[in-house]
């Protein structure tokens, strides 16, 4: 393991932590390079192919453009699944798995849920495994996205309904479900000088960012014509900005939703919320 540690410690320590940089080290190694786990962590030296070093050379170059390691393996798992990414895709986040399992432990497992917004289709997708009985629907704006998100429905054997979509200027045309989620944009432009390179520079900034004036522009939009396309007792689910929790309860209230329930992540931000239609 040596020369693939040093290579890495080499060409990445101005621009990563050490502990940035033994993550990276692992994963390079046992995924992308596809060295054993044994091998990896008995720190045994490995002589690589030149297919092999191709490939670290590449990641190494990509990294130092700060290039999100998902971005370069292709790939991020989430709630024990495997997802294509790509830049048409946020990268799905361990805090947006806590959201699916909310859902999944309130359901009675027959429900027709729609997901809006769905890049590479992390949450309809999971919900879908966890719920096989339920029909599954998901809607995002982007064509790239769907492209993706409809490949890891087929690669992860779940059946869900993809539609492209605008929501901002969508009309309900009569479509009735008993549960609608959401992980929206809702970075706020001021946000961005915060935001690391990895995520500012790679990540689809459509599904990223929402005008500093109006930063629940996709929360209340949605949550507007959820009042119409969410059957009575229907529940609607966000993932939100921790700093506007606050704000997201009161707008939801002030359209008559009710059991409205805000929750903290595992780190401890305002994240996800629950509203029923009365």
């Amino acid at each position: 393991m040596k020369t693939i540690a040093n290579k890495i410690q080499e060409n990445l320590a101005t621009a990563y932590s050490d502990g940035e940089i033994k993550a990276l080290t692992r994963i390079i190694a046992t995924e992308l390079l596809a060295v054993s786990q044994m091998a990896f962590y008995m720190k045994d030296d490995v002589a690589l192919t030149a297919e092999q070093e191709t490939l670290l050379d590449d990641a190494i170059a990509r990294l130092q453009k700060h290039e999100p390691i998902q971005y370069i393996l292709g790939y991020s798992d989430f709630c024990g699944l495997r997802f294509k990414v790509t830049p048409a895709t946020l990268i799905p986040r361990p805090e947006t798995s806590e959201l699916v399992e909310w859902i999944a432990s309130e359901a009675n497992g027959n429900e027709s849920i729609l997901d809006i917004g769905t890049g590479s289709g992390c949450i309809a997708i999971s919900i879908a495994n966890k719920l096989p009985l339920s029909k599954v629907s998901a809607w995002d704006i982007s064509h790239d996205a769907l492209a993706v998100a409809t490949e890891n429905s087929k690669a992860n054997g779940c059946n869900v309904v993809f539609k492209q979509a605008d929501i901002l200027a969508y009309e309900p045309a009569g479509e009735q479900f008993d549960i609608i989620v959401s992980n929206p944009p809702y970075i706020k432009e001021v946000e961005k000088e915060l935001m690391h390179s990895n995520v500012l520079d790679w990540e689809p900034h459509t599904a990223l960012f929402v005008p500093d004036n109006d930063p629940l522009l996709f929360y209340r939009t949605i949550a507007q014509k959820a009042t119409t396309m969410l059957r009575p007792g229907g529940k609607l689910y966000f993932e939100i900005n921790r700093a506007h929790g606050k704000e997201t309860v009161e707008m939801l209230a002030a359209l008559g939703y009710a059991n409205i329930e805000l929750r903290k992540d595992f780190a401890d931000n305002d994240r996800m919320i629950r509203a029923v239609k009365i």
